[in-house]
């Protein structure tokens, strides 16, 4: 027997399952490319090398872009840092295994002498193809999600900061600057390119961050913004405006930890109610077996 088919079959989807599991794992938000987009318009920048899957995908990208069905999530992949070749790429990529699946799991029948009309790893072979073409828009939603949950986690201690700083009578931008500088995360790291390319550019801190609010869609950062705006002439009224807008943002933040916690004791009921049956069914079994068999 050949075994050659059945090797090629076993690493085909091998690496699909791998390139699978790599795709759902939730990575570290890595915001390169949108702190460089950040930096002073005024000066020219080298554009940075792009890797062999980056070109790649943004090949597949001038020629796929413009069919029916194809999206690409340019807000949620600025944020989390990942390119749009590489996220058509794996489209792609994924699409081409769940095409070649259910042909790579004829091979086994073929061998053994069972023929299957053509129609059947054709016909399934779309489904699965249609299935993990849209994985990556799933996860990078779901990518996108968490990151954007995470800097409003981040914007509640810099607010906290920013008040603190305006109580002691620092400037506006000061307060902004000098509160994105305590911090070490990515959230923070992305304030302050913020705020050094609103330096550079020589605009108002707060109509830097209102532009960043409004292009990777972070409402609670636009709030800030809107707060420093009118806070050149009284102090006291800007920290008693940032001390409210932290407890609401704290408010909303701890609402839906909640909403998450119900859902998944919610998803939790189904398999505990399944156990309980069949413990009853266990317990019952011999009593109806011995009745059966009287």
């Amino acid at each position: 027997m050949n075994l050659l088919p059945v090797v090629a079959s076993g690493g085909t989807v091998g690496a699909g399952l791998a390139l699978l599991v790599r795709e759902l794992l939730r990575p570290q938000p890595a915001l390169a490319a949108a702190l460089a987009r950040s930096g002073p318009a005024t000066l020219t920048l080298p554009e940075p090398d792009l890797d062999r899957d980056e070109v790649w995908g943004r090949w597949l990208l001038a020629r796929m872009g413009r069919l029916p069905g194809v999206r690409v999530p340019a807000v949620n992949l600025a944020l989390i840092g990942q390119g749009p070749g590489q996220f058509m790429l794996k489209k792609v990529a994924l699409a081409a295994l769940g095409l070649l699946c259910p042909v790579i799991a004829t091979i086994p029948w073929i061998i053994a002498g069972v023929g299957l009309p053509f129609y059947v790893p054709a016909t399934v072979g779309l489904l699965v193809a249609g299935l993990l073409f849209i994985t990556p828009d799933l996860a990078v939603r779901d990518q996108a999600k968490r990151a954007r949950e995470e800097f409003a986690h981040a914007l509640s201690a810099y607010l906290d900061l920013v008040a603190l700083k305006r109580a002691a009578d620092a400037g506006p931008a000061e307060a902004l600057e000098k509160a994105a500088e305590v911090g070490r995360g990515w959230p923070f790291l992305f304030l302050q390119g913020a705020l050094r390319r609103a330096r550079l550019e020589k605009i108002p801190p707060y109509q830097a961050l209102a532009e960043i609010a409004a292009e990777y869609e972070l409402p609670g950062l636009g709030d800030v913004a809107d707060i420093m705006r009118g806070s050149a002439t009284d102090g006291a009224a800007v920290y008693k405006a940032l001390r409210a807008r932290t407890a609401a943002l704290n408010a909303e933040l701890l609402a839906d930890q909640a909403t998450e916690a119900n859902a998944a004791s919610e998803k939790m009921t189904a398999p505990g109610a399944l156990l309980a049956v069949l413990v009853m069914l266990l317990m019952a079994f011999p009593a109806v077996i011995r009745m059966l068999t009287v």
